[in-house]
C-alpha cells in the first residue's frame, strides 16, 4: 500500500503531466448530498498538506455558526480526472475530503469519518468490510412535478431507438474513466427505471464510488437534455427504485461468511452477522430509508422488501442470500434489500455493518429462513412464524431510531441528533400538507 506522501507526490505529477485547471474537493452533508468547492492547481500542494478552510455553519449538520470554522483534508488516494465537463478545454480533477476541525482532529459532523470509525471497529475485529450496491434510478423528460418517461420498457427489455441505452452505456464509461468497476447494467421493471451495478469493493471506497455515480448519472443524462433520479418512488403505481446492498466480511483474502460444511453454506459469522441485520433492521431503517417518499416504496406489492426474515431464493424477504456458486466461495454474501438509492451512502453501510457486527458480538442466533411468498402470507400466519414489518411511514421509522442506543452509537451524538431533528423537520411539513387525493376524494364527500 502506497503511503500518503507517494499518493500526494502522485496526484502532484498526475495533475502537471495531464495540464489539470481546476480540482474540486468534495465531501457530504448529513443526509448524503454532494458538496463541493474548487481550488486552483497553484493552492493543491498546500490542500494536500494542510488542508483547506471552508465555513461549515451552512452545510447541513455541520458546525454552529459560532464554531463554523472547518477544514477540508483531500484524501489523495480518491483523486481523478473528470471526463464530463461543459468546456471541453477545461480539465477538472477531484478529490473526496476528509473533514477535520481547526486543530486537525476528524469532525464528529462528518460522514466520511463515521463510516470510518465504524470500518476501524471491524478491523480491530480482524475484519474488512466489503459492499456491492445495486442503484436503481429513472430517466425522466425534465424535472417537472408531472414525470415523463422515456419508455415503457421492462425488466432486461432492450427497447428499440431507446436514449437511455447509450445514456448507461456513456455513464458506464465515464465511471471506468474514473477508475469505478462496472459488472452489468440493465433496463429495470418499470417504465424508464435503469440499473448499473457496481463490482463490490471495501465500504469506504464504495461510498465514494455511490456519490460518484449519482452525480455521474445525472450529469451524463442532463448533457442529453434528460434528468435522472433517484427518488425512491416517482411514479404512482410502478415499483420503485431502491439499492439493494450485497455484503461480507473478509479476513484477509478469506470470505468469514463461507462454511462449506453448513447446510446453507453460512458460516457462525455470516449467521450472527444476518441475525443483526434482523434484529436491528426497524431501528437502521431510518438512516437506509430516509425520506417521506421512501416509504412508499417500502409497501407490500411492488417487490420491496417489508417483512423482516430471510430467505435464499425467496425476493420478499427482507434478507436475501444470493446463489451458491462451485468454486465462488469469495462471492458468499447477504444481500439487504430495504435501503434506497436516496441514503447517504456512509452512514447507510456503518449502520448495517454495525448490525451485523453487534449480531457477532453477542452471538445472535438466526432463524430459520422463510421460502414462501411472504406477500402472499395472511397476517395470523406471519404474527405466528414472528415475521415484523419494517416502519410504515417516516414518522414511524424516526421513533424505531430516536430510541436506538445502536443507532446513536454507530453516528455518534452529533450526528444522531442532527439527523433525527432534520427528519423530524420533514415529517412535520409532509404531516400539515393537503394533497391532492385528499382534496379529490374528500372535498366532494365531506
Amino acid at each position: 500500500m502506497e503511503s500518503r506522501e507517494q499518493l500526494i507526490q502522485k496526484v502532484l505529477k498526475t495533475v502537471k503531466e495531464k495540464n489539470v485547471n481546476f480540482i474540486r474537493l468534495w465531501f457530504s452533508d448529513v443526509l448524503g448530498f454532494l458538496k463541493s468547492f474548487a481550488i486552483t492547481v497553484d493552492e493543491l500542494e498546500g490542500a494536500l498538506y494542510e488542508g483547506m478552510g471552508f465555513d461549515g455553519s451552512s452545510i447541513e449538520g455541520y458546525a454552529r455558526i459560532e464554531e463554523s470554522d472547518m477544514m477540508a483534508h483531500p484524501d489523495p488516494s480518491t483523486f481523478t480526472i473528470l471526463p464530463f465537463s461543459t468546456n471541453v478545454e477545461t480539465i477538472v480533477g477531484r478529490m473526496f475530503c476528509d473533514i477535520l476541525e481547526p486543530d486537525g482532529r476528524p469532525y464528529v459532523g462528518d460522514p466520511r469519518f463515521a463510516l470510518k470509525r465504524n470500518l476501524k471497529i471491524a478491523a480491530d475485529m480482524g475484519y474488512t468490510f466489503y459492499v456491492g450496491p445495486e442503484l436503481e434510478y429513472f430517466y425522466f423528460k425534465d424535472s417537472g412535478p408531472n414525470p415523463v418517461t422515456l419508455d415503457v420498457g421492462g425488466y432486461f427489455d432492450l427497447t428499440p431507438l431507446d436514449v437511455a441505452s447509450n445514456l448507461r452505456k456513456n455513464t458506464i464509461l465515464a465511471l471506468q474513466k474514473m477508475g469505478i468497476a462496472v459488472e452489468f447494467s440493465h433496463h429495470e421493471v418499470a417504465p424508464s427505471q435503469h440499473e448499473i451495478d457496481l463490482r463490490y469493493t471495501d465500504a469506504l471506497t464504495m461510498a465514494d464510488n455511490a456519490m460518484t455515480y449519482r452525480l455521474t448519472v445525472k450529469e451524463i443524462a442532463m448533457a442529453q437534455g434528460v434528468y435522472a433520479s433517484f427518488m425512491p418512488k416517482p411514479l404512482f403505481g410502478e415499483n420503485g427504485s431502491g439499492m439493494h446492498v450485497h455484503q461480507s466480511l473478509f479476513r484477509g483474502n478469506e470470505n468469514a461468511f463461507y462454511d462449506k460444511n453448513d447446510k446453507y453454506l453460512l458460516s457462525k459469522v455470516a449467521k450472527a452477522y444476518i441475525a443483526g441485520l434482523l434484529k436491528h433492521a426497524r431501528e437502521i431503517c431510518l438512516v437506509v430509508a430516509q425520506w417521506v417518499n421512501s416509504y412508499k416504496r417500502l409497501v407490500p406489492g411492488y417487490e420491496a422488501p417489508v417483512y423482516v426474515s430471510w430467505a435464499r431464493r425467496n425476493r420478499s424477504a427482507l434478507v436475501r442470500i444470493p446463489t451458491y456458486k462451485l468454486g465462488k466461495e469469495k462471492a458468499t454474501r447477504a444481500e439487504f434489500r430495504c435501503p434506497d438509492p436516496a441514503c447517504n451512502p456512509y452512514l447507510a453501510f456503518a449502520v448495517m455493518l454495525a448490525a451485523g457486527l453487534k449480531g457477532i458480538k453477542e452471538n445472535y442466533e438466526l432463524s430459520e429462513p422463510v421460502e414462501e411468498d411472504i406477500f402472499h402470507m395472511g397476517e395470523k400466519e406471519r404474527v405466528k412464524r414472528g415475521i415484523a414489518m419494517l416502519p410504515g411511514s417516516l414518522g414511524e421509522a424516526i421513533a424505531e431510531a430516536e430510541k436506538s442506543s445502536l443507532v446513536r452509537e454507530t453516528l455518534g451524538d452529533h450526528i444522531f441528533n442532527k439527523f433525527i431533528d432534520n427528519k423530524k423537520i420533514e415529517w412535520d411539513k409532509y404531516r400539515i400538507h393537503v394533497s391532492r387525493y385528499e382534496l379529490e376524494n374528500y372535498l366532494p364527500i365531506l
